[in-house]
């Protein structure tokens, strides 16, 4: 079921919200004029331009609120998940919902109009940086507690999980069963950093020393 935003005190503003929503998944960029998301939310379009100004401000409300719902949905589970294994089940199981519901399209469309469109890349990095901060709080919190604390940048490791995921996703719509095998091995390397911290003290603090040594600056820093 396709989590909806909190009731809006205007039921027409709400409608529109809930019509560009659904017309962006089902329909894509294409289906993005103000003619057709007005019909489908049963209104006028100039009540389009009475609430939002521009389509592409519609498609930004829409697509926040959107987002919004899903984080409240699942804050909780992002709280209550104590290893990079939970979290990785958190992660599969939004993935699924999220594929349900049609934001998983929603996002490819925002993407792939967000090349040539900067409105539409804005949407699309609003709704990733809103994801990551809900998961860095999780890998920041697992991170200060493991054999890897310190040696590996909490936002980084949040961006490449981030990032796997919604790779993964989009993926999914054209080889479902590489998408299946990544995941896997994506929880695999969750197990492993589990596995390092149950290693005896000295061969932690040894794998921390030769960590230290490789380490290298990011790209930008060099």
């Amino acid at each position: 079921m396709t989590a909806r935003p909190a009731p809006h005190a205007d039921p027409t503003r709400a409608r529109l919200l809930d019509a560009a929503a659904d017309t962006l998944r089902e329909d894509g960029i294409t289906g993005l004029s103000a003619r057709h998301v007005a019909a489908r939310a049963g209104v006028n379009q100039a009540l389009i331009f009475y609430h939002f100004d521009t389509v592409a401000q519609l498609v930004d409300a829409a697509c926040r609120a959107a987002v919004e719902a899903s984080i409240r949905d699942y804050r909780d589970r992002f709280a209550a998940a104590d290893t990079f294994a939970d979290l990785l089940a958190v992660g599969r199981e939004l993935h699924e919902r999220e594929r349900a519901a049609g934001n998983v399209a929603m996002m490819a469309q925002l993407m792939a109009g967000g090349q040539s469109n900067e409105q539409l890349a804005a949407t699309a990095r609003y709704c990733l940086a809103r994801w990551n901060d809900e998961l860095d709080d999780a890998v920041t919190r697992m991170l200060a507690r493991s054999a890897l604390a310190g040696l590996i940048d909490p936002a980084g490791l949040t961006e490449l999980i981030s990032a796997g995921f919604l790779g993964l996703e989009l993926y999914e719509g054209v080889d479902p069963s590489s998408a299946r095998h990544a995941m896997s091995t994506l929880e695999h390397l969750g197990d492993l950093i589990e596995i390092v911290d149950e290693l005896p003290a000295v061969a932690r603090r040894t794998l921390q020393t030769k960590m230290r040594r490789r380490r290298r600056p990011p790209r930008s820093a060099r």
